[in-house]
């Protein structure tokens, strides 16, 4: 993936999981990795495997726009201009109806959804101006319907690809690429206590892979593995009442796996 040699990729949520894995793969192809995260600790470790590659960390929280603008500044200070933007800081947690609290749901809907928009913030005025970059999101297929006891996560989610369905349109005739990445469960530190088979979850370094490869090739959309995104994309385009039967039938199942969540 030679696409990415020489530019500057600003990875939110670089600290752990998903996001720290893309900024490992991001540098053996030869980026300059800005990593962001509120975690500073996870970002010094992660620079610790860097020797000497080109990298710089900021620690923001991404729901604070005003911090994320200034860590934005830093990064492109310290690596230059940002050419790929992915947006990987998010949280996944139940919330159950019988513990139904705003509180919780707010705080998907802070970080997974305005998290992603203050990040295109902070990047997008300079992307515009040069005419060239890329957006990319990590979404989930969570995000095709509203799944029982993660209406949080699947809200949040949904409003992400609804947000990149509209910048899909805008930003390519100005010179942006827009990349929505929907993946089911992966091996991460978010997801590894949860009760999920093996064939359900996929590995982090799989999933990076797979991502990497869908930015380099410019997708404008990508959902994987392919035997749970057919069964989500049925849910979704089947009638009302029978999808909602079939997510019945799957809500015993559902609830073994997030317990713990």
């Amino acid at each position: 993936m030679t696409d990415f040699r020489d530019k500057v990729a600003l990875i939110t949520g670089a600290a752990s999981g998903i996001g720290r894995q893309l900024a490992l793969q991001l540098a053996a192809h030869g980026a300059k990795v800005a990593a962001l995260d509120r975690q500073d600790d996870g970002l010094q470790k992660l620079g610790a495997e860097f020797a000497g590659r080109p990298f710089a960390r900021a620690a923001a929280d991404v729901t604070d726009l005003a911090a994320v603008r200034a860590a934005a500044r830093e990064l492109e200070a310290q690596l230059g201009p940002t050419d790929l933007l992915i947006a990987a800081a998010g949280i996944g947690r139940k919330t159950p109806s019988d513990d139904f609290s705003a509180e919780e749901i707010n705080a998907h809907i802070q970080v997974n959804l305005m998290g992603v928009v203050n990040s295109i913030d902070s990047v997008l005025p300079g992307m515009k101006q040069r005419r060239r970059g890329h957006l990319a999101v990590l979404s989930s297929v969570a995000s095709y319907r509203g799944l029982p006891l993660l209406a949080g996560y699947c809200a949040s989610k949904a409003g992400v690809n609804a947000l990149f369905d509209a910048l899909r349109i805008e930003l390519p005739p100005l010179g942006i690429d827009v990349t929505t990445i929907c993946p089911s469960w992966i091996r991460t530190p978010m997801t590894a206590h949860l009760n999920l088979p093996a064939n359900e979850i996929m590995e982090v370094d799989k999933a990076a892979a797979i991502i990497l490869d869908a930015i380099a090739r410019r997708r404008p959309f990508i959902a994987f593995p392919a035997s749970k995104v057919w069964q989500l994309r049925l849910l979704r385009h089947l009638p009302r009442w029978w999808s909602d039967w079939l997510t019945r039938r799957h809500l015993a199942r559902l609830r073994k796996y997030i317990v713990e969540m």
